[in-house]
């Protein structure tokens, strides 16, 4: 079978993507590689998304495919690894060894935050480990956490969290930071931040839940109590695969506008992979709605 719009993740842009589709008659075929939802499922709780007060994430993963299925989408468990054009049919290659033919593609592979390596660090994500303060920062009132970072996005999210805790440690593996010299500047009169500069962590301490982080500075070792720990060192996107067929900036993001076009006929990009200054689940949703309904332009011209 030949899909009208292939989409390559499974992610809120991908299943709104799915759902546009869907929608303006089109067939739809989604691939994800490895759950639906997208990070988003990490989330326990998502406040910041309109028409929810609070919801957790993986229920809102659960009905951005429900509704995407509902509208006549089908999904497919597959992890895509190359794709070929003949003419103006994209031929997408899976791990597995499946193909599957479209259109027209939408590439919403998403960028996931570099995390940093250390024990447990996946065990708490959603119970102490995080990588976004904007989302999940306002779980944290009150409490003591850290920031783990030396670039704009990490004295950013220092800056936001010390509005909101009542301790902020604000970690850095060297004797100075990246980031603009004004943030630096504003975070040194925060009373309730502390600079922990060349160091890193070491161990996350606590059970189910983070209750603290072993730092390191040089031989020496010190604990410190924390409730939250948010990662802050970037985010990788995935779409070495598709270096052929899309431009891509100096950070490895696909080089494309609010429009999701990119240089191949028919080839679309949308959400977190896409080069933007705001990575939030409503930008992913929105880009997914415009690449869909570029992709239905293009099918239709």
């Amino acid at each position: 079978m030949i899909y009208d719009i292939l989409i390559i993740g499974g992610g809120p842009a991908g299943l709104t993507a799915a759902t546009y589709g869907c929608r303006a008659g089109k067939s739809v075929l989604v691939l994800e590689k490895e759950t639906f939802g997208g990070q988003i499922t990490w989330s326990p709780k998502v406040e910041n998304f309109p028409g929810f007060v609070s919801i957790s994430g993986a229920e809102l993963g659960d009905r951005f495919m429900e509704q995407a299925m509902e509208q006549g989408a089908e999904v497919e468990l597959e992890e895509a690894v190359s794709v070929s054009m003949e003419g103006e049919i994209k031929t997408v290659t899976c791990a597995s060894g499946a193909e599957f033919k479209g259109r027209s593609l939408i590439i919403a592979a998403g960028a996931k935050p570099r995390m940093l390596g250390i024990e447990r660090e996946a065990e708490l994500v959603g119970n102490g480990v995080c990588y976004c303060a904007v989302c999940d920062g306002a779980f944290y009132k009150g409490k003591a956490v850290a920031v783990n970072g030396g670039g704009n996005s990490a004295l950013q999210d220092a800056l936001l969290l010390s509005e909101k805790c009542s301790r902020v440690y604000l970690i850095h593996r060297r004797d100075s930071f990246r980031g603009e010299a004004k943030l630096v500047e504003a975070l040194k009169q925060r009373q309730n931040v502390e600079f922990v500069m060349n160091s890193r962590i070491s161990a996350l301490l606590g059970g189910d839940e983070l209750e603290g982080i072993e730092v390191k500075t040089g031989e020496e070792s010190r604990e410190i109590p924390v409730e939250g720990l948010f990662v802050a060192i970037g985010h990788a996107p995935d779409l070495g695969a598709f270096g052929s067929l899309i431009e891509l900036d100096g950070g490895g993001y696909a080089a494309s506008g609010e429009d999701c076009l990119t240089k191949s006929a028919g080839v679309f990009v949308a959400g977190d992979c896409r080069e933007k200054t705001v990575r939030q689940l409503t930008t992913a949703v929105s880009d997914g709605s415009a690449a869909a309904l570029a992709a239905c332009a293009w099918l239709d011209s």
